[in-house]
């Protein structure tokens, strides 16, 4: 993300026979395992809480998270919760320590969201945000792989750099090799994301010839003008994208590509701007990409540009190729909240369905455990399908998750390159 070791504190960590928490074996079906969370309490009336994304949170709207309270081992201090899970799940999950347990009110859960703790016997974490505490990271044996997602020895690293366009702080990742410019040689280099635990961006350093990475990229090679990721929620990602680019790129997976985070500014700006609001999406396009296109040289060519986003940045992503096509030829929607809005649901889905079909091609992914939001992609990609537009869709085994969407960033950025020529 990139995942990073515990450099937390340790209240009740255990167990210490070497072997790291959750407790995984197979479970009686095949392809299920039964997993077993572990707690140390630290008083008499210590109760705790496992917190798996979306899972979890399914049953809090539901009005009871009864099934997730750990019990007690008889005469001692170990809290511990046993589930039967299905083999290919991927999530992360905090721990709640109380003494009560929370209510399922909106209230509660916000106060829950900001003291919930990693695992302390789980050495992976994914990174918190907006000043929360990290999660730990569940992956059970079948789980796809993410094989970019993590740091590489010997990789040549890009670099990240901090600006502003418009009033907007902006972050801009570089592939190596990327030609300095006045841009690039005047913008602060930033080492990760503000109040993240993301490793340090690594030094550049000269990118092998493509013909040297292999791989499978037709078209552009680089050298310039480059293709162009618009990731939203800049803030997020800004300190946790550049090993899975730097991957990429080295494999031959996509072109040297720049990529621009820009900033989601607070949770109010954020909600306001990225619920189909043009003004926003007028940004990216009028005032962004011409900007990058001048400092940074990438492409002002829609088929090479990419505009990416999760939950309402999905939503997003899509309604910026329909208002600003001619900037905006490749979406990469992840958990997107297509359900908008409460007032008139699905808006943004009728309305690719009654207009002409537009030049953009799409990859949009769903988690299977998104009862929230995963009907509403399925409808979204189908429409897609039904008026001909070029779209991959996705499910995968898990949820509303950061730790999902790493890895189908890449598999859906290297599939939308793959087009490229």
């Amino acid at each position: 993300m990139p995942l990073q070791p515990p450099g937390h504190g340790s209240p009740g960590v255990l167990p210490r026979d070497g072997r790291t928490t959750p407790l995984v074996e197979p479970a009686r079906t095949p392809g299920r395992y039964r997993v077993t969370f572990l707690w140390r309490a630290r008083s008499e009336d210590e109760r705790a809480v496992v917190l798996i994304n979306t899972l979890t949170d399914r049953d809090r709207h539901a009005g009871d998270i009864g099934a997730h309270v750990m019990t007690r081992e008889p005469g001692g201090d170990v809290l511990s919760l046993t589930y039967e899970l299905e083999g290919d799940l991927r999530a992360s999950y905090q721990i709640l320590p109380c003494e009560q347990v929370p209510g399922t009110d909106r209230d509660s859960w916000l106060r829950v969201m900001t003291t919930a703790l990693p695992d302390p016997g789980n050495p992976v974490l994914v990174p918190g945000s907006h000043g929360r505490n990290p999660s730990s990271l569940l992956e059970l044996p079948e789980a796809p792989a993410q094989p970019y997602r993590d740091r590489r020895p010997g990789v040549p690293g890009g670099r990240v750099h901090e600006s502003a366009v418009a009033g907007r702080r902006v972050w801009v990742y570089t592939p190596p090799g990327h030609e300095a410019s006045a841009a690039e040689t005047s913008e602060r280099e930033v080492p990760g994301t503000p109040g993240s635990s993301a490793v340090p961006v690594a030094p550049v350093a000269p990118a092998a010839p493509a013909a040297e990475r292999g791989g499978g990229v037709a078209g552009h090679r680089g050298g310039g003008p480059y293709p162009v990721l618009v990731l939203l929620d800049g803030d997020v990602w800004a300190g946790r994208i550049a090993p899975t680019m730097d991957n990429l790129i080295a494999e031959g997976r996509i072109p040297p590509t720049v990529v621009l985070l820009p900033d989601a500014v607070d949770r109010p700006t954020r909600l306001r701007e990225m619920a189909c609001h043009e003004p926003f999406v007028r940004h990216l396009a009028d005032d962004l990409l011409p900007w990058a296109q001048r400092e940074w040289g990438v492409t002002g060519d829609p088929g090479l540009t990419v505009v990416a986003g999760q939950s309402f940045g999905g939503l997003t992503a899509s309604y910026a190729a329909f208002t600003a096509p001619e900037r905006f030829g490749n979406v990469l929607s992840q958990s997107g909240s297509y359900w908008w809005s409460d007032d008139d649901p699905e808006w943004l889905t009728r309305r690719y369905e009654r207009a002409p079909r537009l030049p953009v091609r799409f990859h949009v992914e769903a988690g299977r455990l998104e009862w929230m939001l995963l009907a509403e992609n399925r409808r979204f990609a189908g429409v897609l399908a039904a008026k001909g537009y070029e779209v991959t869709f996705t499910e995968y085994n898990g949820g509303h998750d950061p730790a999902c969407w790493l890895g189908g960033l890449a598999s859906g950025l290297s599939g939308l390159a793959a087009g490229w020529s």
